[in-house]
């Protein structure tokens, strides 16, 4: 086991009709500013829920975050923070709007020129930020247990994430309720979005990790088990806490102590979607069976026990398989050509960008863009 340290602050208020609990969580004397996304908090009933429990409070809102949150509008909701000297951040929705909050939230008293810097920059570390919490809508990033965003900036079509520890939420409330009426689109990338987050911390190689190993095989068996389940009856509550639990765990930080991380698998998948604007759970099952396939010679072991564990397989292609058969079985497809992008020029496009950076991945450090483009190609 490699030597670790682990911290996180966050409480996390979870079960049924827990947003009201928000009345008890929020400092009284502060602006708030409340974040959301495109409109479907006001269907499922929640802005009508936290908007009840914001009763007495001085609240600013600013919605229209998109998915894949935008540099462009996160930048216009910082101007609007600044103007009116709010002093919490509350994030309503989905991972995008909380990604969202946390770059605002450092981005508000940053003072050394474009803010971008801190994400682009190989050792982004904030001076400060605005605290912050969620009230979280869909189970997908993990993101209400963490300290990590990703932001993408469409002028330039990237992507980039960052962590600090000073945009870990103060608290986080989780409802699964209010995924009844989730899109089964969402639902889906969602859970193929967690699926991955915990094989980037375990399909590495063995460093003696029994626990976090079970830990983790434990969460990727309840979502093979829960996620058909959540189709078939969407209006199962103890299946959709489940899967929101999956996801929380899958992220929060657990899973990667002491343990090797990979984590190439989600860095192309971001170039995927900063080029072609495919969603991020897409471009996970995109991406991951051929990457597993080309770094087979060092994830034979772990493949192998992963199969066993959760699939019941005995080899490595085995187990490869059963995740693509897994993925189309709750209604994900795993080719660029499904979704209409030319495989070849995708590759050719990550290569380049990949060899203009000196990007390296993966847990032996032997990613480079001549693999990005050997990975992409057979996507």
């Amino acid at each position: 086991m490699l030597n670790f340290t682990y911290f996180n602050p966050v409480r996390v208020v979870f079960g049924k009709d827990t947003i009201g609990e928000l009345a008890n969580l929020l400092p009284k004397e502060v602006n708030v500013m409340m974040t959301y996304g495109g409109g479907s908090i006001f269907k499922n009933g929640v802005y009508d829920q936290v908007k009840k429990a914001l009763q007495g409070f001085a609240v600013v809102e600013f919605g229209g975050i998109e998915a894949n949150p935008r540099y462009e509008t996160c930048m216009k909701a910082v101007e609007l923070a600044r103007k009116e000297k709010v002093g919490f951040l509350l994030a309503v929705g989905g991972g995008s709007v909380a990604d969202a909050t946390k770059f605002i939230a450092a981005a508000i008293p940053w003072t050394k020129g474009d803010p971008w810097e801190f994400l682009v920059s190989h050792d982004p570390r904030v001076p400060e930020a605005v605290p912050l919490g969620c009230v979280i809508t869909l189970p997908a990033t993990g993101t209400e247990m963490n300290c990590n965003s990703v932001i993408t900036r469409a002028s330039t079509q990237e992507k980039y994430h960052f962590s600090d520890e000073k945009v870990f939420p103060q608290f986080s409330i989780i409802d699964p309720q209010v995924t009844y009426s989730l899109p089964q689109r969402q639902v889906v990338n969602g859970i193929v979005d967690t699926f991955v987050h915990v094989m980037e911390q375990y399909m590495t190689y063995d460093v003696n990790t029994p626990l976090q190993d079970r830990q983790a095989e434990g969460v990727i068996r309840t979502l093979v088990e829960e996620a058909p389940k959540v189709i078939e009856n969407p209006d199962d509550y103890d299946v959709r806490a489940n899967l929101f639990w999956c996801s929380t765990v899958g992220l929060n930080g657990l899973l990667a102590v002491g343990a090797v991380q990979d984590w190439a698998t989600h860095m192309i998948g971001h170039e995927l979607t900063a080029l072609y604007g495919l969603d991020h759970g897409v471009t996970l099952a995109i991406v991951l069976p051929e990457l597993w396939r080309f770094a087979l010679e060092h994830k034979k072991a772990k493949l192998k026990q992963f199969g066993k564990e959760v699939f019941g397989v005995d080899y490595p292609e085995a187990a490869i398989k059963a995740t693509e058969d897994f993925f189309h079985r709750i209604g994900m497809k795993t080719k660029l050509a499904d979704y209409g992008v030319d495989a070849s020029e995708a590759a050719a496009k990550a290569r380049e960008r990949f060899a203009n950076r000196g990007t390296v991945l993966g847990e032996h450090g032997d990613i480079d863009a001549e693999a990005t483009y050997a990975i992409l190609s057979r996507c």
